[in-house]
């Protein structure tokens, strides 16, 4: 049976070569691509030789460049899905800085292209994304547990459990934590 750190570093190893293809495929140096994401090319660099793991800020700067989501980079590293995803096939990633959770509960696959993700911020957490994966992007986000601020474009939103924020996001966006209580919430993308 594989281990939990097994099937992190399993991941990291994969999500790693699928970086470097993307950029590769593209026809990108490492330049070319800090310049459109943002990232340092040292930092590209250690990424795509596995050195270190990527944050979510860094991925979600990677995912905008190359105009995909986090959820369709996650379905290239893990290959195409089955109709049925049981929990132990869904896909569970931890950015190494903030300590988020995130579930891939349906991935995009074929011609499908809606997905679903759990998240899981811890008390205090803030992350901060410069750009959409692809500007106009559909969300619907519900607050299943704790307490969550969105802001999207400089316009806070409180969202408690229950609530439901649904947003096409063209610019920047925000997720926070209060200090004492994490959150927990399922994200649809269309």
């Amino acid at each position: 049976m594989e281990t939990s750190l097994s099937i992190e570093t399993s991941i990291d190893t994969r999500l790693a070569e699928r970086l470097r293809l993307l950029r590769m495929d593209r026809g990108w140096t490492l330049d070319d691509l800090a310049k459109r994401s943002g990232v340092s090319r040292a930092t590209l660099s250690r990424l795509e030789n596995g050195e270190v793991s990527p944050t979510t800020t860094v991925l979600g700067r990677l995912c905008a460049a190359h105009g995909m989501t986090l959820s369709r980079l996650m379905i290239l590293v893990e290959g195409d899905t089955a109709p049925l995803i049981p929990q132990a096939a869904q896909t569970v990633w931890t950015d190494p800085e903030t300590g988020y959770v995130r579930r891939v509960l349906s991935p995009p696959g074929g011609d499908l292209s809606g997905e679903v993700i759990e998240a899981t911020l811890p008390p205090a957490c803030r992350i901060d994304y410069d750009a959409p994966p692809r500007p106009g992007l559909e969300h619907h986000l519900v607050l299943l547990d704790g307490m969550l601020t969105v802001t999207l474009d400089g316009t806070a939103h409180r969202v408690a459990p229950g609530d439901c924020l649904r947003y096409r996001l063209f610019g920047t966006s925000r997720f926070e934590t209060p200090a004492n209580i994490g959150a927990r919430y399922h994200l649809f993308l269309v």
